[in-house]
Order: C-alpha cells, then sequence, then structure tokens
C-alpha cells in the first residue's frame, strides 16, 4: 500500500520548513532509515530519513520550496507493481503541491561525472544554504560566483573569497533569478521615500524570531535588575587556568560566566523556572543557553546540566555548539530546552543592555564588557575591573527579591571564582 513522506515537525515551535533538496528520484528505491530529503528549519538544515519502504512514486514539492507547512506531503512511496493509481489514492483528502516535473528534479540531483563544473538549470544555480544565507547577507549575485564544491556547486568558501576580494560584479544591483528557491535582494519594489534601497524578502529564521521576540516582549510582564560585578580575581583565575594549559586550551570569560550561572541557579533555585498556564515549572538541572549570533539570526545552543561541569567541559562544549550553530548543523535538540540564558555583547564592547527573555525560560542574563575604574578605598583612590550583568525577569514567576538574591550569588561567585570548586 502506498505511503507517504511528510513534513516533519523538527521542534516545538517548527509550522513550516524548506525543502532545500531532494537525495531521490522518482523510481529510486527506499528503505527504512534512509536520508531522502534536506529540509531547513529557522535553526538550522536537516536531514529527513524515510520510515516505510517502497518505490518513489511521485516527489509532491519541489527543491527549492519555501513555507511548507508541518505534516504537508513531500513525497508519494510505492509498493511493487503500484502505479499512479495508488499514488492519487494516498495523495486522497491531503494537501497536495504542484507535482516537480521528473526531468527537472533529476537533472537538480544528477551527479556529472568527473565534471567539476557549475550546475544552472535555467536561473536556478547549485548553492548550500549556509553559502546562500552569506550571499543573501552581503548583497552578492550567486550567478556570478565561481562554485568550488562538488560538480560546481557554491560553498561557504566561495562566499568568503568574493568577499575577501571585494569583487563589485558579484555584488546584487538589479532583479535577478532566485538560487534554490530563496529570495534574493530586488529593487522591483522601490519606495520612493527611499530610493537608494534594496528590499531583502524575509528569512524563516527571521521570520521566527521576530514572532517569539514580539510574543515575549507583549506577552511576558519584563523586569531589569543590574549589578556591577568585579572581576580583577576573575581575571588572574582564567590566567592561571589557561597557563595550566600549556596553550592545549583557552577558557574564555563567558566560559566561567556561564559556569557561575549555573552555580547560582542551583544556589536560588526557585529562580531556574519556567511559566506555564497551568503552574510554575521548577527545573532541577542548570540547562544553560547562551546565544549565538550567526548570520541572520541567533540561536541559543545549550549546555546541559551545566552544573555538574568542569569549566574546561564548559568551555569545549561552547565551542563545539558555537561552531556547529554558525555551520547550521545543531540538532533540534541541542537548541531547545535550555532553562536560562546568556547572551554576551561584551567583546563588542558594550557596557550594558537589556535582553528579551526567551520564553518558556524566566530570566536571560545580559553580559556587558569589562571596564577600569578607579574608587576611594580607605582613603585611598585604587583601580578595580568592573563589568555589568543585567538580569532580565518575568516576573509572573520570579519576584524582584528572589532575583536579587540570584544576582547576589552570581555574583559572589564571579568575585571568588574559588567558590564554585567547593
Amino acid at each position: 500500500m502506498a505511503s507517504c513522506i511528510l513534513m516533519p515537525a523538527l521542534s516545538p515551535t517548527m509550522t513550516e520548513g524548506t525543502l532545500v533538496r531532494w537525495l531521490v528520484q522518482e523510481g529510486d528505491e527506499v528503505k527504512s532509515g534512509d536520508v531522502v530529503a534536506e529540509i531547513e528549519t529557522d535553526k538550522a538544515t536537516m536531514e529527513v530519513e524515510g520510515v516505510d519502504e517502497g518505490i518513489v512514486g511521485r516527489l509532491c514539492v519541489a527543491a527549492g520550496t519555501e513555507g511548507v507547512a508541518v505534516n504537508s506531503v513531500l513525497a508519494v512511496l510505492l509498493e511493487d507493481g503500484e502505479g499512479e493509481e495508488a499514488v492519487e489514492a494516498a495523495l486522497q483528502g491531503v494537501s497536495r503541491a504542484p507535482r516537480v516535473d521528473a526531468k527537472e528534479g533529476g537533472a537538480k540531483q544528477e551527479k556529472q561525472e568527473g565534471q567539476e563544473k557549475r550546475e544552472v538549470r535555467g536561473n536556478r544555480v547549485r548553492i548550500s544554504p549556509l553559502a546562500r544565507k552569506l550571499a543573501s547577507s552581503h548583497g552578492l549575485e550567486v550567478s556570478a560566483i565561481e562554485g568550488s564544491g562538488p560538480h560546481g556547486r557554491i560553498i561557504k568558501r566561495d562566499i568568503d573569497r568574493v568577499v575577501s576580494e571585494g569583487k563589485a560584479s558579484v555584488v546584487r544591483g538589479g532583479d535577478h533569478a532566485g538560487s534554490e528557491g530563496e529570495g534574493l535582494p530586488r529593487r522591483d519594489r522601490e519606495d520612493p521615500l527611499f530610493p537608494n534601497s534594496v528590499l531583502v524578502p524575509h528569512s524563516g529564521m527571521r521570520k521566527v524570531i521576530a514572532r517569539r521576540l514580539t510574543e515575549s516582549k507583549r506577552d511576558i510582564p519584563h523586569f531589569y535588575l543590574s549589578v556591577d560585578v568585579v572581576i580583577d580575581a576573575m581575571l588572574l583565575f582564567r590566567q592561571r587556568v589557561n597557563e595550566m594549559g600549556g596553550g592545549s586550551y583557552k577558557v574564555s570569560l563567558n566560559d566561567i560566566v556561564v559556569k557561575a550561572v549555573a552555580h547560582a541557579l542551583m544556589k536560588e533555585d526557585k529562580a531556574n523556572a519556567g511559566w506555564t498556564e497551568e503552574g510554575i515549572r521548577y527545573f532541577e538541572s542548570a540547562d544553560v543557553s547562551v546565544a549565538v549570533a550567526i548570520e541572520g539570526g541567533l540561536v541559543t545552543p545549550v549546555v546541559r546540566e551545566a552544573e555538574s561541569l568542569g569549566l574546561l567541559e564548559i568551555s569545549r562544549r561552547i565551542k563545539d555548539l558555537a561552531l556547529r550553530a554558525r555551520e547550521g548543523k545543531l540538532l533540534p535538540e541541542e537548541y531547545q530546552g535550555g532553562t536560562f540564558s546568556v547572551s554576551n555583547l561584551g567583546m563588542f564592547g558594550v557596557d550594558n543592555f537589556q535582553a528579551v527573555i526567551n520564553p518558556p525560560q524566566s530570566c536571560i542574563l545580559a553580559v556587558g564588557c569589562g571596564r577600569e575604574v578607579l574608587v576611594l578605598r580607605d582613603g585611598e583612590v585604587e583601580k578595580e575591573t568592573v563589568m555589568t550583568l543585567t538580569l532580565s525577569v518575568d516576573h509572573r514567576v520570579v519576584d524582584g527579591v528572589l532575583a536579587a538574591r540570584y544576582l547576589s550569588a552570581l555574583k559572589g561567585f564571579l568575585e571568588e571564582p574559588a567558590l564554585m570548586i567547593l
């Protein structure tokens, strides 16, 4: 009996995705567990595996199609001996997309043995999802870029090369066709008030970020508390830790902050909580979400059970998660389910800022840069290095006194890092 491959929900918040490319063609045999397609969510590009066995009878969604709703039919699998009637029967009562032309679909997936040239079908250029995002962010015309990937596919290093060379010939200046389905900056919607502008269509990630942040600021009663932390002891602690490694590792201030955040959550555990309509959910482990900027948006990979990890393991995990976040290779479980978020803009010289809470969490910590200040102590002027922390709090979950106690605990761990090993 024919069966359908559906657009999976790769995260609790996912409502739609982009079908980046097919890895099978009509007529191919598929076994359970075979990877059949690549799907791009608002956070990453994921592989879709076939659940059933069969022969691909129809590809129902073209490669590059955006906005494919969760549970939409992507393809139909047939058993031996079944034909077009079985395909139509399987699609009865479901939302149907325009059929992919078999020849066009085959051309997209065709392997050109021995050739390392760019493949173009009409105005569509072979380009990886990450390279496509980078090209869009830099306003590049992808059809003018030579790809160095398999069969001429444009990949990240090609975009980096063009940007570093500053080639004006690939800067997009007019109306160009999209590459594998993504909208590109265009001048076909000029605003008379802003004639020297280019309209860049929203990416799926940017749409999700906009919706979630709007909901957060609208629905969550934010309040903010700030504290200055003297970090001279923390700077010395980091220096000694890195010296002990002899260059084999490099711990950052942000790594220490994440560890201190976790320890403070264990000390003031009522702050490690989230709002639900049924009640307040208290978390037993400190799963710290760390904000990572990527092309076109922001993701928050999670350091699980950070309270039980050593500093070096926290540092290793953050570096690994951040790298794979920028490459679009995070799994859904690696950026979902955090209990508390940390956003650090100190490396950009920002003194202080207020972050927006990432629901269903109740708190997010904004970390500023370290700065030298002069203080008067016992009649003497002394120099200290100070860092401002600002805690954004959901007042439905955490009251002012609890938030203040949490910040006090966090300040104590950061000013005396040795306390975290006791």
